[in-house]
């Protein structure tokens, strides 16, 4: 028997998420975006479907690679407009018990003292349902809007990502201790000031001297999501998620990729089998094969070829637009997202251009799996089999049809088969996932932060110890 298969739905809050054009069919409600009614229902039918969460992606600028300009990302609406995606948890949260809220923000674009406050804040308002999707941004728009001209080159953003988780575990693990919070009204004290520490950070990209904000939410440190599949990404990943989102376009390079991923924590010291893998998929389904087909056929017809080639420049850097349709997709050293260079271009197939546009039409960089209630359960569990990742990102064609058509179809078979869960664990988020507690695993490197006055102490001597060479 397949091992079970987990569900999580990817949304963002916008209009034309992943699936350009499709904005246009007459079922679609992304438009909604901007009412919380809309994201409010969605987030009950998922809790329904026993979906481990919504996973909210986000982008700080707009697509601008395309033919050089914005005009067919905003004529389009890829992604733009935009809101801010953590605004939705408390929305969410109000509306469910169960689902888990993963929020995208980046480390590129938002001092992490101040971020520290707000993912504590939602996680509480939450009761400890909060994810953190760390990204480092591709976009130069972003960069060069609020001041830093460009982006860093993709390695260094893993290097100043590294400080920055750095600086939230000193905030999250170690700034209040356990019991710091009193709450005795007898001797009127609220917080124990002796178990409340600054952190006295001062690194190379930032310096946090003080006290976290917040008394400790139920999970400290939100679960921490990653999507980097690039090579730093990847090292990345196996120091610090425990869930981790891929975008593969067959199931030979998924499985390559688990498997090098699982390789990697095991390495980093981290159980394997304790960080949970999702790939990115689109499913199109219905009672039989053939309206399952006929519904696909339907919506490809509202697919926008330039809204396409928005996204796949824009995620690559690459112009796609100075090429005739016929023209192979070639490997280029670009800024952006390297791994979706390094798997279209690198892969094992040839991709023209034309082809590309066509592919990343409904629901971006994942494979789109069409068919019956059987047909669907058939193939997740050949892949989940095959690749031994741990479950799907299921992205959406038309929303929230697609949702309520994996609820309505895929979740009850899925279930028959004894493949999916049919209730959620109590607890927090993590707690729901893994089962081990509310809060970072042992073996996780945050919790070296717990004591702060101990890496306080070894800072200062590292500091201390410095080789008169290198002062020089």
């Amino acid at each position: 028997m397949s091992k079970t298969i987990r569900f999580n739905a990817f949304d963002m809050n916008c209009v034309g998420h992943q699936s350009p054009g499709l904005w246009a069919h007459p079922r679609d409600k992304s438009w909604k975006y901007k009412d919380l009614d809309y994201w409010q229902d969605l987030a009950r039918t998922l809790e329904r479907g026993v979906f481990d969460g919504i996973f909210i992606a986000d982008v700080i600028g707009y697509y601008d690679v395309y033919k050089g300009s914005n005009y067919h990302a905003l004529h389009q609406a890829a992604q733009i407009p935009v809101n801010d995606p953590l605004q939705l948890a408390a929305p969410i949260a109000l509306a469910t018990e169960h689902l888990g809220i993963g929020i995208t923000a980046s480390t590129s674009f938002e001092h992490p003292y101040t971020f520290a406050r707000r993912l504590s804040t939602a996680d509480h308002h939450s009761k400890g349902r909060i994810g953190w999707n760390i990204v480092t941004s591709y976009l130069e728009s972003g960069a060069k809007n609020i001041g830093q001209g460009g982006l860093r080159r993709h390695d260094n953003r893993y290097e100043v990502a590294a400080e920055y988780i750095e600086v939230l575990y000193k905030l999250f693990e170690g700034s209040w201790e356990e019991g710091a919070v009193l709450r005795d009204r007898d001797r009127r004290i609220f917080t124990d000031p002796a178990k409340v520490h600054e952190i006295g950070h001062k690194g190379k990209y930032f310096e946090v001297p003080g006290y976290h904000l917040s008394e400790p939410s139920p999970q400290r440190t939100p679960v921490l999501y990653q999507a980097g599949a690039s090579g730093p990404g990847k090292a990345f990943a196996a120091e610090h998620a425990e869930c981790i989102f891929v975008a593969a376009p067959t199931r030979s390079v998924l499985k390559q990729h688990v498997a090098e991923t699982r390789r990697r924590v095991a390495e980093a010291g981290r159980d394997p089998k304790k960080v949970y893998i999702y790939t990115l998929v689109t499913i199109i389904t219905d009672e039989t094969d053939e309206k399952a087909q006929k519904k696909f056929e339907e919506y490809r017809d509202y697919v926008s070829y330039d809204g396409s080639l928005v996204f796949m420049s824009g995620w690559s850097g690459i112009d796609f637009g100075q090429y005739a349709p016929t023209d192979q997709v070639r490997k280029v050293e670009t800024n952006a997202i390297h791994s979706f260079v390094e798997h279209i271009a690198g892969g094992d197939k040839a991709w023209t251009i034309d082809e590309l546009a066509k592919f990343g039409g409904i629901g971006g960089l994942g494979p789109v799996f069409v068919g019956s209630p059987s047909r669907i359960a058939d193939i997740l569990q050949e892949w989940v089999d095959d690749t031994d990742v741990d479950g799907f990102n299921l992205a959406y064609a038309v929303t929230p049809d697609s949702f309520e058509d994996v609820v309505g179809y895929i979740v009850p078979e899925l279930q028959k088969r004894g493949v999916y869960p049919t209730t959620y664990r109590t607890g927090t988020l993590r707690e729901k996932l893994f089962g081990d507690g509310d809060y970072l695993a042992a073996n996780h490197p945050a919790n070296r932060y717990r004591d702060i006055e101990a890496v306080k102490r070894e800072e200062a001597e590292a500091a201390n110890t410095v080789p008169k060479s290198a002062a020089i």
